[in-house]
């Protein structure tokens, strides 16, 4: 029944497509259209139209992001084809590109995630993507598939966050207030200046709040950042970046079926051997300072240079309901390379790139009894470091501009070490490396004509097991993990009207994993990991867009915008036994639903007032490895209406309102897969609502 819902609703937004693209673009061509301009890609250090990537990729503009409420990246994220954003709890996050969900029970997992030159990615393979404020962000990039050719360890895919400040031209200024239900409030500051012709900066303030839906699910967030560019000559710049957040969250824990249906906003109760959430204070606070210098020069007319350079501490703490965990974790690195550029012909032209790129990590765990949200006894204490680093190199060449050849190649070190402080204390730490590992890509994009671009890609994907995994919850450090590896075939095709007018962008991979890291959870609601065999990941992903009605300055409808995703996964268990007594060879992937859609529309009024609205249909999810419980399929309609208007020549006042959850959904976004106890269930908010204003200069 899910299947044939979401090809209905897939099929109801398609003949819209088909019969803009039979109109000429003559047939609403007026004299002040503004023309939509082609979407560029800086994925592969250089700047490249979309339509003829090798990659399968997805772009959240900046306009974008301004669609959604401003306090969150989920709903602007989730609307890639592949890609699955959820929230446990307001500042709790999971991304997941491709099913990598399997491994991320909260953060993000076997996924590289880059702040302009500077890893988020620690090198221990963690990425806390929730310590960054939505309106800090000036676009992003998703490359899904993986893809360690410039990038370095990964399965699932690339995520590039272009910060906000980057690329403006002008002195702006934006103060932003809004609040909403269940205690919402997000104030955010942004200033951009070019105090001289070389030099430019930009400061961005934020604070956010909220009480949440359910029991024990606060946060507050204050976040701090600034991205500086000096030119000191015409070809050379420097380039500072600096983040520091301060975030606190609660987390409520999971429910079971019965719970969840009897009262949804329910934090996890007390059982007669273990405490509840609220009564152990469960909950993050994580304070975490990034930093990094980017040096970036032109040697000559075709060589370039850039070197990084940076840093982070994390400050974490984690009361949890078994225990009290703290974290003192340490991270440096570089990363360097050369990018040869040869565009000389029309005919003929190439690219070549050759680079390294290393970090070091260092993270002191202590684990205590939590005594009812504070300190208690000693439990356990360990000591570990990361060390890894790869070499890459890569080739291109555009053949007339209209065949694209892309060649890259990666080869990977990793290893770890561990020394227990608590309750044997050691001196010495015990070393566990990984072979190296090469992780090729081959990949082309062929011009059919000026409309139509086929592509083709093969890859070979690796991703090692993170600290948080090494050494979960449990506090067991598991040295028998293995590292995820697989090999890619994907190809699809890209199309576009004249002007842009209308764009599809359709792609279908086969992802032969090995090693997949499964997580589980023991009695205590501790986590630990384990290799679960082969996976066999099948999907299709097709988005389109359309202008219906171009923008304008004339009529009562200014601009009509029509979008939608569909993702399938057809992605099961390979070889999958647990002992004699489990076999869940042929299952479907734990986390993962076999159908997502989501639609948009984006409608322009006179006097700057504008529509827009966001439905997302999810199928059923399977929660556990045995396929035996599912959370159900659900539908999430939301809309946010603003207006602009100007007071004087340069300053302008926008308000806005909006509204999540339309239908008024009970449904679970978070899901903990693999729970003891049948505690699965996290449950998201019902209907709700925001407004507020913002003053820009």
């Amino acid at each position: 029944m899910t299947r044939l819902v979401s090809v209905i609703m897939f099929l109801s937004v398609l003949p819209v497509f088909l019969s803009i693209a039979q109109q000429s673009p003559q047939d609403t061509t007026h004299q002040d259209i503004t023309h939509l301009e082609e979407v560029m890609v800086r994925a592969y250090f250089a700047e490249q139209p979309l339509l003829r990537l090798t990659a399968s990729a997805g772009i959240i503009s900046n306009t974008t992001l301004h669609h959604q409420s401003g306090t969150t990246l989920l709903p602007a994220i989730n609307t890639i084809p592949g890609v699955r954003m959820e929230e446990r709890s307001p500042g709790s996050y999971r991304l997941s590109l491709r099913g990598s969900l399997l491994r991320s029970p909260f953060g993000v997992r076997n996924v590289k995630v880059y702040l302009d030159e500077i890893p988020l990615t620690d090198a221990g393979g963690n990425t806390y993507l929730n310590i960054l404020d939505a309106g800090s962000v000036g676009d992003i990039e998703v490359l899904k598939g993986p893809d360690g050719s410039i990038f370095g360890a990964n399965s699932g895919g690339v995520v590039l966050i272009r910060p906000a400040g980057l690329s403006g031209k002008s002195n702006t200024g934006s103060l932003r207030f809004s609040g909403g239900s269940y205690g919402l409030f997000h104030q955010q500051l942004a200033v951009e200046m070019h105090p001289s012709s070389n030099y430019r900066f930009s400061v961005n303030q934020a604070y956010q709040r909220a009480d949440g839906y359910r029991q024990n699910s606060a946060m507050k967030r204050a976040a701090f950042q600034t991205a500086q560019r000096w030119k000191y000559n015409q070809t050379n710049e420097f380039r500072l970046l600096a983040l520091y957040s301060d975030l606190r969250y609660q987390t409520s824990g999971g429910l079971t079926e019965a719970q969840y249906a009897e009262d949804p906003k329910l934090a996890r109760p007390a059982t007669a051997t273990i405490p509840g959430a609220a009564e152990q204070q469960a909950g993050i606070i994580n304070k975490t300072l990034i930093g990094g210098i980017v040096h970036d020069a032109q040697l000559t007319g075709n060589l370039r240079h850039v070197v990084s350079v940076f840093g982070s501490h994390t400050d974490f703490s984690n009361p949890f309901i078994t225990n009290y965990e703290i974290r003192d974790e340490y991270n440096v690195g570089f990363r360097s390379y050369f990018d040869y550029a040869n565009s000389n012909s029309d005919v003929f032209s190439w690219r070549a790139n050759a680079g390294v790129e290393w970090q070091y990590g260092r993270a002191d765990i202590y684990n205590y009894d939590n005594n009812g949200g504070s300190l208690g006894n000693e439990q356990a204490a360990d000591a570990l470091k990361n060390n890894q680093h790869f070499y890459f190199a890569r080739f291109s060449a555009d053949m007339r501009n209209r065949l694209f050849l892309e060649g890259s190649l990666s080869l990977n070190y990793y290893g770890y070490g561990f020394r227990s402080i608590f309750p044997m204390h050691e001196s010495m730490f015990t070393d566990k490396r990984f072979d190296a590992e090469w992780m090729p890509r081959i990949a082309l994009s062929y011009l059919l004509n000026r409309h139509l671009a086929w592509r083709a890609s093969v890859s070979r994907g690796y991703s090692p097991p993170t600290i948080a995994e090494v050494r979960p919850s449990d506090n067991v450090i598991n040295t028998l993990l293995e590292a995820e590896t697989g090999w890619n075939y994907e190809t699809g095709f890209r199309w576009q009207t004249d002007n842009r007018r209308i764009f599809i962008d359709g792609s279908v991979f086969y992802y032969r994993m090995e090693d997949a890291i499964i997580r589980q959870v023991r009695e205590t609601g501790a986590e630990f990991f384990g290799n679960a065999g082969g996976v066999d990941q099948r999907g299709i992903e097709f988005s389109a867009s359309t202008w219906a009605v171009e923008p304008r300055q004339a009529g009562w409808l200014r601009g009509l915008e029509i979008g939608a995703n569909l993702t399938i996964s057809r992605f099961r268990f390979g070889d999958y036994r647990i002992g004699e007594e489990f076999d869940f060879t042929g299952n479907k992937l734990t986390g993962v639903p076999s159908e997502t859609l989501v639609s948009s529309l984006l409608v322009q009024f006179p006097l700057n007032i504008e529509a827009y609205l966001m439905h997302n249909y999810t199928s059923s999810i399977p929660l556990n490895d045995a396929n035996t419980v599912h959370a159900d399929a659900y539908q999430l309609l939301q809309a946010k209406v603003s207006w602009w208007r100007s007071l004087g020549h340069q300053l302008k006042l926008q308000f806005f309102v909006g509204a999540d959850n339309i239908l008024n959904q009970g449904y679970s976004l978070g899901n903990d897969i693999n729970a003891f106890g049948g505690r699965f269930f996290n449950a998201a908010a019902r209907r709700n609502f925001y407004g507020g204003v913002m003053v820009r200069y």
